[in-house]
């Protein structure tokens, strides 16, 4: 049985996955912007079994799943790791939808069906 969200609770929860969000943007950034140079890296340390480079991007990746199973273990969908887009289930009307927030937003006030998506968002 999924958690349901109240928006209230919805936005109580934002105040600890703010923060987590950020972080995976942040570690997302760094990974972007040092592409170029980690491939070298990447290709040389799978002949030779490692690399400092590869060693750090390892490290990112690591803590990007750490980060994304504190989310979910929460009970809320993170459903874009490039817009810091998450969804909580939540009941509206008797149905099962999901109250949406994307990072940069203040608080949760939107809304969509489960089959809509971010495109299908709804003001609250």
């Amino acid at each position: 049985m999924p958690r349901y969200f109240t928006v209230e609770q919805a936005n109580e929860a934002l105040k600890t996955l703010k923060p987590l969000v950020q972080e995976m943007l942040a570690i997302r950034q760094s990974i972007l912007e040092r592409q170029p140079e980690n491939w070298p890296a990447l290709q040389k340390a799978i002949g030779n079994g490692g690399s400092k480079a590869a060693s750090l991007l390892a490290q990112e990746f690591t803590r990007l799943n750490e980060l994304a199973r504190q989310i979910q273990s929460a009970g809320v969908l993170l459903k874009d790791i490039n817009l810091g887009l998450l969804d909580f289930p939540a009941l509206r009307d008797g149905r099962e939808v999901y109250l949406c927030w994307r990072h940069g937003e203040e608080r949760v006030e939107f809304w969509h069906d489960l089959d809509a998506g971010y495109a299908g968002r709804q003001k609250l």
